[in-house]
C-alpha cells in the first residue's frame, strides 16, 4: 500500500515539505514570525522557553525544538537567537545539522546581526532560498509503513466514546497492519483504564511501563496537593456529558484499537518501533500534539465532541467531530464527521475506513481544515520552575 511522499537523504520519508523558522528563546518569536510573514511557503513556531530554564527542563525544550527542525515533514530550517539566552541557537543549528547532514539549516543572531529588523531581512533572504530548494522536490510513491499516526481526542463528550474514538480505533488497527506506528498519549486521560491497555502490552516489562507513568501522574497532582479531577474531565467535558475521569479514559482508550502494545515512552522521545506506541504526554491539547510531533508523528487525527481548533506547524491534524450537531455547526475546522454512528447511518468500521482513508489522502498532499487556515499551535510541557 502506498502514498505519495519526499524521501529524504537519510530514508526518512514526509508528508509536507514545509520551511520553518524556530526561535531558541522567547525572546527571537517576534523576529522569528517576521521571517515567516515575509516569505511564501515558510511557517514558524513560538514559544516561552529557551532562557534560565535548568536541567530537564533545559534538555527538554532543546529536543523538542530539534525534533522540529529534523523531522522529515521538514526541508529546511532557519534558527533564530537572541544572543544571550541559555539554550544557543548555534548549538540547535549545529545538531540539526549533524542529525541531519544535507538539510538547509541557516542561523541567525538578532544581536550579532544589529537588531530585529536587520535580523528579519537576513532571515527571509535566507528563507527564500531554502523555499526555493524546497519547491524543486517532488512526491514519490511510499510505503505506508513508514507513516506514524498520532492519535488525540480534545473537547470530548459523550459521544466520542462511542462514535470518532472508537472509529479512529479501526482506522489505527487498519495502519497498523499495514506496518505503520500509532501513538496513543494523553496520559491523565487513561487514568482509571490503564489495566486495559497494559493487558496488551507485548512483555511484562512494557505492562510495568504501564503502570509507572499513571502512578507519576498521579503523584504529580499529589505533590501540589490538588485533585487531578479538577482539571480532568473538564468543564466543557462535563457539559457534553461526561461524568468522570474514569469515564472520559474508557472513551479515550478506544482511539489506540486493538492492537498488541509495544512501547511506553517518554514525552517528545523517538519512536523506535513499528505498532502501538504509548507517549506519556499531558492532557493538554498542543502540549501533547507538540509532543508527538517531536517524536516523529508525521500526522494527526484529532477527535472532538466540543470542537476544537488547533494545528501544528509542520503535521496535518484531521479534525473528526463526535456527533453531526458539531461538524455543521463548525464546518470551517471540521474535516470529517463521525455522526452518522450515532444515528445509525453508517458502522463504526465503516466511519473508521474512511478515517484510514482520508489519512492516505491527506499524507500524500490533501491539506486539512487547520493547514488551510493557517494554525501552527505549539507548547512544550514544562517540569519545573525558571530560575
Amino acid at each position: 500500500m502506498k502514498f505519495m511522499g519526499y524521501r529524504r537523504s537519510d530514508g526518512t520519508v514526509g508528508i509536507r515539505n514545509h520551511v520553518i523558522i524556530i526561535p531558541s528563546v522567547v525572546c527571537a518569536n517576534r523576529v522569528a514570525r517576521g521571517i515567516s510573514q515575509l516569505v511564501t511557503g515558510a511557517t514558524w513556531v513560538e514559544h516561552q522557553h529557551g532562557c534560565t530554564q535548568l536541567g530537564a527542563d533545559a534538555a527538554l525544550t532543546r529536543r523538542v525544538l530539534v525534533a522540529h527542525g529534523t523531522h522529515p515533514n521538514v526541508y529546511g530550517v532557519v534558527v533564530v537567537g537572541l544572543g544571550c539566552e541559555t539554550l544557543r541557537a548555534q548549538d540547535m543549528a549545529a545538531e540539526m545539522k549533524e542529525t541531519c547532514p544535507d538539510k538547509p539549516v541557516h542561523l541567525v543572531i538578532i544581536q550579532d546581526e544589529g537588531g530585529s529588523l536587520k535580523a528579519i531581512a537576513a532571515g527571509a533572504s535566507a528563507a527564500r532560498e531554502i523555499v526555493g530548494g524546497a519547491s524543486s522536490m517532488e512526491r514519490t510513491p511510499s510505503d505506508v509503513a513508514e507513516i506514524i499516526l498520532g492519535t488525540e481526542c480534545g473537547g470530548s463528550d459523550a459521544c466520542s466514546g462511542i462514535s470518532a474514538n472508537p472509529a479512529l480505533g479501526v482506522a489505527c488497527d487498519l495502519l497498523i497492519d499495514a506496518g505503520g506506528s500509532v501513538i496513543l498519549a494523553e496520559t491523565t486521560e487513561l487514568i482509571g483504564a490503564e489495566h486495559l491497555i497494559a493487558a496488551r502490552a507485548v512483555s511484562e516489562q512494557v505492562a510495568a511501563r504501564c503502570y509507572e507513568v499513571i502512578r507519576r501522574c498521579e503523584d504529580s497532582a499529589k505533590a501540589m496537593g490538588v485533585d487531578m479531577r479538577g482539571g480532568q474531565p473538564t468543564p466543557g467535558n462535563i457539559e457534553g456529558g461526561l461524568s468522570s475521569i474514569e469515564e472520559k479514559s474508557l472513551g479515550c482508550i478506544y482511539k489506540a484499537g486493538t492492537k498488541p502494545l509495544q512501547d511506553v515512552i517518554d514525552y517528545a522521545m523517538p519512536v523506535t518501533k513499528k505498532g502501538l506506541i504509548w507517549m506519556d504526554t499531558p492532557g493538554q491539547d498542543i502540549e501533547q500534539l507538540t509532543g508527538m510531533v517531536a517524536g516523529g508523528c508525521h500526522i494527526v487525527v484529532f477527535t472532538t465532541g466540543r470542537g476544537t481548533c488547533c494545528g501544528s506547524p509542520i503535521a496535518p491534524a484531521i479534525k473528526v467531530a463526535t456527533n453531526t450537531a458539531l461538524f455543521e455547526k463548525m464546518k470551517d475546522n471540521m474535516d470529517m464527521n463521525a455522526g452518522a454512528i450515532i444515528t445509525g447511518h453508517e458502522s463504526i468500521r465503516e466511519v473508521g475506513k474512511r478515517i484510514f482513508a482520508e489519512v492516505l489522502q491527506v499524507a500524500s498532499g490533501k491539506l486539512v481544515k487547520a493547514e488551510s487556515l493557517g494554525f501552527n499551535d505549539f507548547a512544550i510541557k514544562r517540569i519545573g520552575p525558571s530560575m
